[in-house]
């Protein structure tokens, strides 16, 4: 597969010049907004966009302890102030891509680049407060809900006031009741949304989403997807989104890459998924539909 580099408008939705086919170079016609080198092909959505790449990733390769692939090559650009939906089988690769960007696993040189540096050049910790990942499954520290949330930031030296951390809680659909609970009076939950208040408490500039509302109801799941959207277009927050709910990713990503074997083989605008023209991920959208 080829590189493909997004550069959307910052608030309008995007548009693809392609033909929707699998993006390989054959597959393209020949029109301005498309431009070869010698490596990769690059697909600029629009030239006027200059907020750059957050994240770059190049010819990233992971093979399980059996000698299985996991990933098999993958080339995407990642605009800063994008909300990038991954969506694909099972077993595809979707948390391992998302676990390499901030290094849960070490991916190797020159493979993976954060503002166009090198991601296994910085500082581990630097990294994971620049980019915070919420996983789906929460695990909280010890103490109580204040106490988690302003762990990060004592790291820093910084002390959350109890009125921060109270903006905290209700960015995540919590009220200040919450804040001297426990890990173990919360619901699974309750426990992803201080989670997430936890991981916003750091300020990151990147926020990986693996799954994040799987255990919330219908009124928290909108809540915690329009925080996202808020994050997004208030901060120019880039966001990166595993999500088993095609519906979840169509209300909420600017763009939806389609992760099948350890290859992104297709990239699409969420209202456009049903032409996805790669078998695997035709049988999969229409299964999940």
């Amino acid at each position: 597969m080829g590189k493909v580099t997004f550069s959307p408008k910052s608030s309008s939705p995007i548009t693809l010049n392609t033909n929707r086919q699998c993006l390989n170079q054959k597959n393209f016609k020949s029109k301005p907004q498309i431009k070869m080198s010698a490596e990769h092909l690059l697909l600029n959505v629009d030239d006027h966009h200059d907020g750059g790449m957050k994240f770059e990733v190049r010819d990233l390769k992971k093979v399980s302890d059996a000698g299985v692939p996991i990933l098999n090559g993958i080339n995407v650009g990642i605009p800063k102030g994008m909300i990038v939906g991954i969506i694909g089988p099972s077993g595809s690769g979707k948390s391992t891509l998302l676990r390499a960007l901030n290094r849960l696993w070490e991916p190797p040189s020159d493979t993976v680049f954060l503002d166009g540096h090198d991601i296994v050049d910085l500082d581990v910790l630097g990294l994971r407060r620049k980019v915070g990942m919420l996983f789906q499954l929460p695990a909280l520290f010890h103490g109580t809900v204040a106490d988690n949330i302003r762990y990060g930031p004592n790291l820093r030296g910084k002390k959350l006031s109890d009125e921060e951390v109270s903006k905290l809680l209700t960015l995540a659909d919590l009220d200040s009741s919450f804040f001297s609970k426990t890990g173990g009076e919360l619901s699974v939950g309750q426990a992803q949304r201080v989670a997430l208040a936890r991981t916003l408490a750091n300020e990151p500039e990147v926020l990986l989403l693996d799954e994040p509302t799987s255990a919330l109801d219908p009124i928290s799941t909108q809540n915690i997807e329009d925080v996202i959207v808020k994050l997004k277009k208030k901060k120019g927050m880039t966001v990166v989104m595993v999500s088993h709910s095609i519906k979840q990713i169509q209300r909420v990503a600017d763009v939806v890459c389609l992760l099948v074997n350890g290859e992104i083989v297709e990239v699409l605008k969420p209202d456009e998924l049903s032409q996805a023209k790669h078998p695997m991920a035709q049988r999969f959208l229409q299964l999940s539909s």
